[in-house]
């Protein structure tokens, strides 16, 4: 062989090597890592599991994609890879990415108001929609669910008098600041939003949108999406997705909104995503806000919620320790789905011990 055909043989084997996998029906896989990092991550995911008085750590599932690739996958209480899972408010950084794709058709700015495309919001005329996607509606909303449920917003939403038309009842709520000021976390916000793509993509495509618009181009074939009684999708928390579907989400996230040759979301969508609130305060909650999504990283270099993981790292979090997390730094998306109820699960605990198992095996 010549020299100049070995040298072509030899570019076309390292570009076949630093080849991008994607998921078709099924996830490409590559080994699962073994040894004591492994071991660790399984001790604090998967402890002795107490159904009875639902106290501990009790992860339903565990599922960790690198550079395309399904690498680990575990199950447990009854989840199953073909199980739908409640994802609870990761359904919001969903309905996110379900806006992402309707503002790579220009269908909206995220400087509109509000109340061009959910007009009881007019009284609040200085509302825009990138305001809730901050969670700085200014709405004075009370996102406490079991420990406080007589002064709950979101139970009332959910499961009282809000539930037929839940936007409604969000936009019934008083004001305690001017919208874009505050950070108040409210599942009101998101069902706002939800109510306002309605009429950003037209009553005709509403019912559809999801699934055309990013379910069906990323493979994801058996996703649910619940509908309030007035036909607003649950934006907040109503979502099902088995991991490896949901798992594509974070894919895609993690690729910047590409999904194969195609820009599904636009980058300066993802990037609004990843942009912390400036007017988050340390202290606020367990993670930092974006664009409906939670970051490792504000304004302030300092705050730091997640230490024992890269600063990039950003995540869709839902009750009872629903969690996808992308690390692009790392090329790892990790599914976390649990039923925890006592509040002992940290993000961190299972990053550290996920970044000590999976990254090392990361080629630059």
């Amino acid at each position: 062989m010549s020299k100049g055909w070995l040298l072509i043989l030899l570019l076309l084997l390292n570009l076949n090597a630093h080849a991008e996998d994607w998921p078709g029906e099924q996830w490409p896989t590559a080994p699962m890592p073994t040894g004591p990092a492994i071991e660790a991550l399984e001790r604090y995911a998967f402890a002795p599991r107490d159904d009875a008085t639902r106290q501990g750590i009790r992860t339903d599932a565990l599922l960790v994609i690198h550079d395309g690739r399904l690498v680990y996958e575990r199950y447990a209480g009854g989840t199953r890879a073909d199980t739908a899972h409640l994802t609870w408010s990761i359904s919001k950084s969903l309905l996110a990415t379900v806006y992402g794709v309707a503002y790579g058709e220009k269908l909206f700015a995220l400087e509109d108001p509000a109340a061009n495309y959910y007009p009881p919001l007019n009284r609040l005329a200085r509302m825009t929609l990138a305001d809730l996607f901050h969670w700085a509606s200014g709405l004075d909303w009370q996102e406490d669910y079991e420990y406080a449920p007589l002064n709950s917003s979101v139970v009332a939403m959910l499961y009282t008098r809000g539930r037929h038309d839940m936007a409604a009842f969000a936009a019934g709520h008083d004001s305690f600041s001017p919208p874009g000021l505050a950070f108040r976390y409210s599942s009101g916000d998101s069902n706002l939003l939800a109510a306002a793509l309605k009429n950003i993509v037209g009553p005709a495509r509403y019912a559809d949108y999801p699934w055309t618009a990013l379910f069906e181009p990323l493979g994801i074939r058996h996703a649910t999406w619940e509908t309030d009684p007035s036909g607003t999708f649950v934006g907040s928390s109503y979502a099902y997705l088995t991991a490896r579907d949901l798992a594509r989400v974070g894919l895609l996230m993690q690729r910047e909104g590409r999904w194969g040759g195609r820009q599904l979301i636009p980058k300066d969508w993802i990037a609004f995503n990843r942009e912390p609130f400036a007017h988050f305060q340390a202290g606020q909650d367990e993670a930092v806000p974006g664009g409906h999504w939670w970051l490792n990283r504000a304004v302030d270099p300092a705050i730091h919620p997640w230490p024992d993981a890269p600063p990039d790292t950003f995540a869709a979090l839902g009750h009872w320790g629903q969690a996808l997390y992308v690390i692009p730094s790392a090329r790892l998306v990790i599914v976390r789905y649990g039923d925890d109820r006592d509040g002992s699960y940290r993000h961190n605990e299972l990053l550290k011990r996920a970044m000590a198992a999976f990254a090392g095996t990361v080629q630059p």
